[in-house]
């Protein structure tokens, strides 16, 4: 169907046969070491310190969520990544390349996909696509085959002959998806890739950026709590302009806290607990079930629950739970927040 495409775009629809007959192919193998090391980097606006003083390493092949409050600047640590802004100090390094002194080399490991993704509505996808190619320097006999990986990564093979403007805002930030794995960078930086989609393309997004994170080192900055649970390894927290947190989604979660839930209530369960080492405190924990239950407050990170296993053991109790106490992303936030 021709769609009023451009005699360009008429011409492009060669690629469609060659998109049929490629075998989805691996991006590059992510190798052991850093891929962004950011030391000691300020940054201001007139009287405003959107940065002060931040670092951070991320190794190849991790996911990691740059998480923060509006203004807290994500945005302005990934332009600066990215080369887009000058640093007023510090060091940012990408693959080993200085951002400052190495601006090209830099780009050409980036995939980049703005909050905006800047998209001519006139365009078609594969126009948009071949496009890209040509900016990113690509080389005509490779521009097919790389192509091809590109639209059949993020489901884009039924949309090729679609003008941009056609599509949903789900399927524009699958091309722009597509645009930023192109030249198959091992660095892919997304800023706040699902504000403004419905809860099915959120979903949808999630997945295809999970399935590239297999083939590239992922930072994506988001203020929505859930796309870090879902997607990270790790996560840096941001507020007013520097770093909160920075570890293991499984490390901040974890705590020195056990609860432990029994069949009937023993006349001394509290104070027993309460003598632990390493306990300081212990509460009631209510857990809206018929069953009494205490949260063990620990100290110093220790791991309370085979004390208290070998506790109910020597005293009898009948253990119907045990287990360290967890702490979801959104607690953390707000405790982070409290203290900023």
């Amino acid at each position: 169907m021709d769609c009023g495409l451009s005699t360009r775009d008429r011409r492009l629809t060669k690629y469609l046969y060659f998109f049929d007959m490629v075998e989805a192919v691996q991006f590059s193998n992510i190798q052991e070491g850093n891929m962004i090391i950011v030391q000691d980097l300020k940054k201001a606006y007139g009287d405003v310190k959107a940065l002060r003083g931040v670092s951070f390493e991320i190794g190849q092949g991790e996911i990691v969520g740059l998480l923060g409050p509006n203004g807290a600047g994500k945005t302005t640590i990934i332009k600066t990544i990215t080369g887009y802004l000058q640093p007023d100090e510090g060091v940012v390094e990408v693959d080993g390349f200085n951002v400052m002194s190495h601006p090209r080399e830099v780009q050409a490991r980036i995939g980049y996909l703005p909050e905006n993704a800047p998209l001519y509505p006139e365009l078609s996808v594969q126009a948009t696509l071949k496009m890209m190619a040509d900016l990113r320097g690509i080389a005509e006999e490779d521009q097919p085959a790389m192509i091809s990986r590109a639209v059949y990564a993020v489901g884009l093979e039924k949309h090729l002959t679609r003008a941009i403007g056609t599509l949903s805002k789900g399927f524009r930030q699958r091309v722009g998806l597509a645009q930023a794995i192109l030249h198959q960078p091992p660095l892919l930086i997304l800023d706040e890739p699902t504000v403004g989609l419905d809860p099915t393309q959120i979903v949808e997004i999630r997945s295809l950026i999970k399935n590239l994170a297999g083939q590239s080192t992922v930072l994506f900055s988001t203020h929505i709590l859930p796309e870090v649970e879902a997607l990270c390894d790790r996560v840096i927290i941001l507020m007013n302009g520097e770093i909160r947190a920075n570890a293991r989604l499984d490390e901040l979660s974890v705590t020195s806290n056990a609860v432990v839930i029994l069949d009937e209530l023993p006349e001394n369960a509290k104070s027993l607990l309460a003598g632990l080492e390493g306990v300081r405190d212990v509460e009631v924990y209510a857990n809206g079930g018929a069953y009494p239950g205490f949260r063990v407050v620990g100290r110093d990170g220790a791991d309370l629950t085979p004390a208290i296993y070998q506790l109910a053991a020597a005293n009898g109790w009948r253990l119907r739970e045990l287990r360290r106490d967890t702490r979801s992303l959104e607690s953390i936030f707000n405790q982070i927040a409290m203290t900023a």
